[in-house]
Order: structure tokens, then C-alpha cells, then sequence
């Protein structure tokens, strides 16, 4: 007798729960799917714009430095906005006790608006790894769970017919085996896009740093850092 055999065969043969197991998986899939390529996409964006650092350094004052830089989400433009914004108002509030922070001075004041500043760039770059993660981890055993579960449906049906000989045995069994492979293919893009994009979000954030450094170093000592010997943004008034 010939038989139907795959995923659509396994969908109109399965339970309730092996249809919700394949629902799930194919949902987590998705969602794997749109976290990394707009996580890639977003990366993208960022790295083209930390092309700007370098000739931030190299206009003629800070303001014109950051009028050049783009607007659109960028964290580097966020960071010196935030630092000019930070000593503009302790310089306002200068010899004034009205509010809490005036009991801090300007270098600590000015760590702890730049520490803001990258903390909340460092969220948004690390926004869905926390899914991939956890999908990577689980989707393995979501699809091993709905193989068990074929598996035990298909030899309950078995035993129900009174028969097992190869064909009937075979055919249910390698479809509940899907179900693992299934699993896997959810979790190794999963995997493999948590660890690209964590490894991309380090190099990324070390130069957020470097450059919250460079931004420290001009407003507070009124020098510029970075080493390359050329002209760099005028010390402040």
C-alpha cells in the first residue's frame, strides 16, 4: 500500500500537540529570522557611522563636528550630544546648590552622563539576543519533545491496528523524527546569529567607549585624544 509521506502528511496526521509544537517552532523561526537580519541591518548602519568619529575630530569646533554627524539613531551623535548637554547645564548651574547634582563636579557629573548615554546604546544593540539565545537553547528540545510525542502517537495507532510490519512502523516514526529536525534547523541559525552579532556588539561598544574617552578628555582637560598627529577640534573658550 502506498503511503503519504512529509511534512504536510505529518500536519494532517498529527494531534493537537504535534500541530502546536510545529506552530510554535515555525513562530520562533520567524522571529529568529526578522531579529537577525534587522539586528544586521541595524549593525550595518552603526559601523557606517563610526566612520564619522574620525573627521568629528577634525572640524573646526565642537559644534560643527556635531551638526555633520547623522541624526538617524546614531549612538555616537547620542554620546556628544549628551556630553555637550551635560557640561552646558553644570556650567549653568555652576556656584549654585538648587539641586542634587550640583553636589557632584563637573569630571564626575560628565563619567555619569556618558555612562548613560553608552549604557542605553549598549541596550539597544543588545535588543532580541536575548531571544536568539534562548531559542537557540530550547528549540532543540521543543522539536525533540514533539518527536517523542509522534513517536508514542504513532505506536499507539500501531497497536491500535493490530499490525506493525516495516511500512507502517517506518512511516509514522521517521515523520515524528522531523519534528527533531525541525528543532534543529530553528536553532542553529538561532546560534550562529547570537554569536555573530555579540561579537560584532563588543567591537562596537569598545569604540562607543573610546570615544566617550575622547569626549571625557576634550571637555574636561580640553584636549583631544586619538593619536593621529592632525589637526583636531579647537580647545573650548
Amino acid at each position: 500500500m502506498n503511503q503519504t509521506f512529509g511534512l504536510a502528511n505529518m500536519w494532517a496526521q498529527g494531534d493537537a500537540v504535534t500541530r502546536t509544537v510545529a506552530i510554535i517552532l515555525l513562530v520562533m523561526s520567524i522571529v529568529t529570522w526578522v531579529i537577525i537580519l534587522t539586528k544586521v541591518l541595524a549593525l550595518y548602519k552603526v559601523k557606517k557611522m563610526a566612520k564619522e568619529v574620525e573627521c568629528f575630530w577634525h572640524a573646526p569646533s565642537f559644534d560643527v563636528a556635531l551638526s555633520q554627524m547623522s541624526t538617524d539613531q546614531n549612538p555616537y551623535g547620542e554620546l556628544a550630544n549628551s556630553a555637550q548637554e551635560a557640561m552646558q547645564h553644570h556650567n549653568q548651574q555652576s556656584g549654585t546648590r538648587s539641586e542634587l547634582n550640583q553636589t557632584i563636579n563637573a569630571s564626575d557629573w560628565l563619567t555619569r552622563c556618558l555612562k548613560i548615554s553608552i549604557d542605553k546604546s549598549v541596550g539597544g544593540l543588545q535588543q532580541g539576543l536575548t531571544f536568539l539565545a534562548s531559542t537557540g537553547a530550547t528549540a532543540p528540545f521543543i522539536g525533540l519533545f514533539g518527536t517523542v510525542w509522534g513517536i508514542y502517537h504513532a505506536l499507539v495507532g500501531i497497536g491500535t491496528s493490530g499490525t506493525a510490519t516495516i511500512d507502517q512502523v517506518a512511516g509514522p516514526i521517521g515523520e515524528a523524527l522531523i519534528m527533531t529536525a525541525l528543532g534543529l534547523a530553528v536553532a542553529i541559525p538561532a546560534v550562529l546569529g547570537y554569536n555573530a552579532i555579540s561579537r560584532i556588539n563588543k567591537v562596537l561598544i569598545a569604540e562607543l567607549n573610546r570615544f566617550g574617552n575622547d569626549l571625557y578628555a576634550y571637555f574636561i582637560t580640553g584636549a583631544t585624544v586619538g593619536g593621529s598627529g592632525n589637526t583636531r577640534i579647537s580647545t573650548q573658550d
